[in-house]
């Protein structure tokens, strides 16, 4: 796996140590998080990191195409750093958001259910 410096250059972004502890974070936990949760996770380790450099950080990201900002759930915006073409599944239970890498067009014509969300990605 490439270290998060040089993820970051591939995309024309200038490492920082907030930009690299972020992307660092982002590339060992595949968990879609939010800006709350990639705080809450470096926030212990670098104290001088706020929500505001978190938030800035991920905007300059998705910018640069190093992540792809989901939409799935209603309450927060997630994020994903894997950017190829794929969908989502979200578990409104648990809250979890998983990646389908085989998405088939009958699978948006399940019902509405009040416990999941599947969400497509468009290939860029």
């Amino acid at each position: 796996m490439l270290e998060s410096h040089q993820y970051l250059r591939q995309f024309s972004i200038k490492p920082s140590v907030q930009r690299s502890a972020v992307m660092h974070f982002l590339l060992n936990n595949r968990i879609h998080p939010t800006i709350d949760e990639i705080f809450m996770a470096l926030s212990p380790t670098m104290p001088t990191l706020s929500k505001t450099t978190v938030y800035n950080t991920m905007d300059l990201f998705v910018e640069k195409g190093a992540v792809q900002v989901l939409a799935i759930d209603e309450k927060n915006a997630r994020y994903d750093v894997d950017i190829s073409a794929h969908g989502h599944f979200f578990c409104k239970g648990c809250a979890k958001v998983y990646d389908i890498f085989d998405l088939k067009p009958e699978m948006f014509q399940l019902p509405v259910n009040e416990k999941f969300k599947i969400h497509a990605v468009e290939s860029s």
